[in-house]
């Protein structure tokens, strides 16, 4: 297993205000000293992204000059869904968590192919500049924990993953009939404190499904972050 918390580089000087992310995060400075730093720490070489990836993610224009980082984001509004410029001199810690299934909760996601798939996924993630902390799942469903970057909406990205991921399985001819993930998904915030933990849980997901199903496992985090739900429109099963 790999560890997800770090030695955190201290500020000093003009930087002292900073908020710092974990993960041995390098201390901005120059001209670089607004720009947001994702907070992860270092994804194991069995899972860095496809190269294939970017083909499936919009283009986006290269910045350059002093205004770089703001530029690109504001050119490619349309792309991450954002109403306004991004403040300057923004920090941000964010640790997210999200679950979604399999259509049906079917079990087709094959040992075969399940590390294709999370390296796929994991080059989405990178290329809207978020990083991953770790993702792993089972056949029905998937968990995916990343540091978020404030440069585009949840939902927008959610749908954008399940989207390219569901061409690629198509393209690939996995399965003899059409794959679908189910709609939705649950999404859980976490403390920096909470991140090895977090880690270690989703790393061990084979491991915890030996004595819990995922529905039961859905409930549980639905209940322990007081989120308020239906049975009636959870994950359905094919009936």
């Amino acid at each position: 297993s790999h560890v997800c918390d770090a030695k955190t580089a201290v500020p000093s000087g003009r930087n002292a205000g900073s908020h710092v992310c974990d993960a041995k995060t390098a201390v901005p400075s120059g001209r670089n000293a607004g720009s947001p730093r994702a907070d992860a720490r270092t994804v194991p070489s069995h899972r860095d992204a496809m190269p294939v990836a970017r083909v499936q993610t919009p283009k986006r224009p290269v910045p350059s000059g002093r205004n770089a980082g703001i530029d690109r984001l504001t050119k490619t509004s349309d792309i991450y869904g954002l109403k306004h410029r991004p403040m300057a001199n923004t920090y941000t810690q964010i640790h997210i968590q999200t679950v979604f299934a399999v259509k049906y909760r079917e079990a087709v996601i094959a040992p075969e192919w399940k590390e294709e798939l999370y390296k796929y996924i994991t080059g989405i993630i990178q290329n809207y500049d978020h990083k991953l902390l770790e993702i792993n799942g089972m056949p029905d469903h998937v968990h995916i924990f990343f540091g978020m970057r404030p440069t585009q909406g949840l939902s927008k990205l959610m749908q954008q993953v399940k989207e390219d991921s569901t061409k690629w399985i198509n393209s690939r001819g996995f399965l003899r009939h059409k794959f679908n993930w189910q709609e939705g998904f649950g999404a859980f915030s976490y403390s920096r404190s909470h991140v090895p933990a977090v880690c270690n849980y989703i790393e061990k997901q084979e491991e915890h499904h030996r004595k819990k199903t995922f529905l039961t496992e859905y409930k549980e985090l639905l209940t322990a972050f007081g989120i308020e739900f239906d049975e009636a429109y959870l994950f359905k099963p094919l009936i």
